[in-house]
């Protein structure tokens, strides 16, 4: 119970709330033993008696409102018992046998599940928060329901938290919000966990609440109207096709509407999507007939809409969501299912309870087991490690799409599934994040990479000399919030770092497309496209690209297009220059004989190979160098060996002007090499690509070096159009992060 007695002159009356329990089991036509409830009852009020809540209510009231929210949740018989009864083994004299021999083993296992929760001592925060979330797991394993009713116990606390000191109103607050609405997520209570954020965010922010609230309630009359308004047109559409459906429509929580706020950094007016509607119908087919209608009565926003029923969520939430907008122009939420699907979601593992009994007495879930089974593979022979070696060496898969971890005083942090101690360090605050030089979980020392488990305990290190983020980290972390304050300091710090690293990101995606810088710079490209981008320099544009404010892609986007509209208002002077090539190759073939597809200036039928440190092939610009009896080897003018020995003397002379013929046949040699993170099934998904390509390898090699992956490959083509075609393919297998044809480095 955790409550010091104190009166105040308006106790509720416990009878009277019993007696509207009864009234509610019967209504909901459980098939349960009054009588038994009733006994758990009695038992609970004389043990209580002379005990009382902040409000002065007698202390049972409390009991009898968890039973009342436990049968809310579609709980069974002995789950309303042992509601009844869950603090007396805390609270009074009565013990785990009294409760077992009046109400039998499993009612008081349940209770004595219960009150281990919050009844032992702790010397510090961070071992009562360890332990109280491993005896929460460990208490799920067991037996499911007393989490339930744990749940139930927290909810009604929050629901009269009024009565409480502020620093005790704020503590539990934050508890429930990383520990309980957490849970009851995990476990599909939706319900549940919209209630308990809502009552925690009343005081963890209440100035935030009252805004939000406050706000709702001045447009109330305008947002029923509207909900009126879209419900009917709903129903008199589904009518007209003949689908039966029941339709309710809401307002939107308050916690949903203010961390939708804090994360999109919008204030209440700009929230415009407050309302959602959910249509109940009897069969799976309905549901997407109905989605076909939604659809066709609103325009549905891009990349709004989720199918959950054939992709549940892990705690067994299936429905269709959709965004859409009205004739008015306020979009809105409409979420389909059926009424199955409709009790999972708003009760989750609750739904539906029925129990039986096995051999060993223990509850089984009809049907149901495997749905939480996932509590009880977590705990698989932990339940003898003390706290923090339970965190350490245990993964709890608790949350899909969160973690969550401790800092070193015991304070709870949540981040993405799969963050890195950089995110928690940012979380904490930037400047944590800009000075972090390591990072410690659980003691030992980690990479910056390291993913976070829920459970570990970070320790971030810091230095007032430390250089800052490493551009590296927005590849690592995994929150938005942390990659925003890493951009944030490189634009703050390091502008002319970013204006050259800008210009590199840039240049290597132009070569990607086989485009140049230095060409893209001509005014007439240039220009359009900062005006576009709404840059007013060119090196605002390369800062920019720099530090993360605009992606390399779409720059280099944007001038490819503004080159291909300069190309066709040249079109007719590139149409003589082409006509100029031409007439030049025309002479060259009149004056020599090609050999393999080479016209030597000068020669006639002499001999030609071709240098295997760059392996030209047509569509390359190339030169020849005359060796000493071989003939003339042809490298391409990019070819470092040509570039480092064109300017020396002793060659000079020996480079003669070559040409590619008009008309090839042969097929030529050329090596590239693919540089990627390494990573299984890698070579396999390389071959992959070549094989669709129907592309001729002659040989294909791979090594590892220190975690990259050197690919390198000898194939046959017929020109640099098709050897084009199979490095852009290759460059977009997964992880590939560069792929590169021999010769150019130097």
């Amino acid at each position: 119970m955790n409550e010091s007695p104190e009166k105040v002159n308006t106790p509720l009356d416990p009878d009277l709330m019993y007696a509207d329990l009864e009234k509610k089991i019967r209504a909901a036509g459980h098939s349960m033993d009054l009588g038994r409830i009733r006994a758990a009852y009695d038992m609970a009020k004389r043990a209580h008696e002379g005990q009382l809540r902040k409000d002065g209510s007698p202390y049972v009231t409390h009991c009898v409102a968890a039973a009342d929210i436990s049968v809310d949740l579609g709980l069974d018989e002995d789950s309303i018992c042992a509601a009844l009864l869950h603090d007396v083994i805390e609270d009074t004299a009565l013990t785990h046998a009294d409760i077992a021999h009046s109400f039998g083993s499993a009612v008081a296992d349940i209770v004595e599940g219960v009150t281990k929760l919050t009844r032992v001592q702790y010397t510090s925060k961070e071992d009562e928060q360890m332990e109280n979330l491993r005896k929460m797991l460990m208490a799920m394993a067991k037996d499911i329901r007393v989490i339930l009713i744990k749940i139930a116990d927290r909810l009604h606390n929050m629901r009269t938290m009024d009565y409480q000191t502020p620093d005790k109103q704020r503590t539990k607050s934050l508890e429930t919000m990383e520990i309980y609405a957490p849970i009851a997520h995990r476990l599909g209570m939706q319900q549940a966990k919209w209630e308990l954020e809502d009552l925690s965010l009343r005081y963890l922010d209440p100035a935030g609440y009252k805004e939000i609230t406050d706000y709702l309630n001045s447009r109330m009359a305008d947002l029923e109207g509207f909900m009126s308004s879209v419900d009917e047109k709903i129903q008199t559409r589904l009518e007209s096709e003949g689908i039966q459906a029941s339709i309710f429509s809401r307002i939107k929580h308050v916690y949903s509407i203010y961390r939708k706020m804090y994360a999109q950094k919008l204030d209440i007016n700009g929230i415009f999507d407050l309302c959602a509607f959910r249509v109940i119908v009897d069969s799976l087919p309905d549901c997407y007939n109905v989605l076909g209608v939604i659809h066709d009565m609103f325009k549905p926003v891009p990349g709004r809409f989720k199918d959950y029923i054939s992709t549940p969520k892990p705690n067994m939430y299936q429905s269709l969501h959709t965004t859409v907008i009205g004739s008015e122009g306020i979009p809105f939420e409409v979420q389909i299912r059926t009424w199955e699907m409709h009790h999972t979601a708003e009760y989750g593992i609750a739904a539906h309870w029925k129990y039986k009994m096995d051999g060993g007495g223990s509850a089984v879930r009809e049907g149901d087991e495997e749905k939480f089974a996932w509590v009880r593979h977590l705990l698989e022979d932990q339940q003898e490690s003390d706290a923090q070696d339970f965190f350490h060496d245990l993964k709890i898969d608790m949350f899909a799409d969160e973690v969550f971890v401790f800092s070193p005083k015991g304070d709870v942090i949540n981040l993405p599934a799969g963050a890195t101690p950089i995110d928690f360090a940012y979380n904490i605050h930037s400047d944590v994040g800009n000075h972090m030089v390591g990072a410690k979980v659980n003691g030992r020392i980690v990479t910056f990479d390291y993913a976070l488990q829920n459970g570990d305990i970070v320790e971030i290190r810091t230095s007032k000399s430390a250089p800052g983020p490493s551009r590296d980290w927005l590849n690592i972390v995994k929150s938005g919030s942390a990659r925003t304050k890493i951009k944030q300091w490189y634009k703050k710090e390091r502008r002319e770092e970013n204006i050259l690293r800008g210009m590199e990101m840039l240049e290597d995606e132009l070569r990607h497309n086989d485009l140049d810088l230095d060409d893209m710079q001509d005014e007439a490209i240039m220009a359009p496209v900062l005006k576009r981008l709404s840059y007013a320099t060119a090196d605002d544009m390369y800062a920019a690209i720099g530090y993360g404010g605009v992606t390399a892609v779409r720059v280099a986007n944007r001038m490819r297009d503004e080159q291909k509209a300069l190309l066709a208002e040249k079109k007719s002077v590139l149409d003589k220059v082409s006509a100029a090539a031409e007439r030049r190759e025309e002479r060259a073939r009149k004056e020599g004989k090609a050999v393999h597809g080479i016209l030597v200036e000068g020669l006639d039928n002499c001999l030609v190979k071709f240098s295997r440190c760059c392996t030209p092939v047509p569509g390359d610009e190339i030169i020849g160098f005359i060796t000493r009896g071989q003939g003339v080897s042809i490298h391409r003018k990019d070819c470092q060996n040509y570039r480092r020995r064109k300017a020396d003397d002793a060659s000079e002379g020996r480079w003669i002007k070559v040409t590619w013929a008009s008309q090839i046949t042969d097929s030529y040699v050329t090596t590239i090499t693919i540089a990627a993170k390494d990573r299984s099934g890698l070579v396999m998904d390389i071959a992959t690509v070549l094989n669709s390509l129907n592309a001729k390898v002659r040989n294909l090699s791979a090594r590892d070096n220190s975690g990259l992956a050197l690919v390198v490959i000898t194939l046959e083509v017929q020109g640099s159009a098709e050897l084009r075609q199979i490095m852009n393919k290759l460059a977009a297998v997964p992880s590939v992060t560069e792929v590169s044809r021999n010769g150019t480095r130097g």
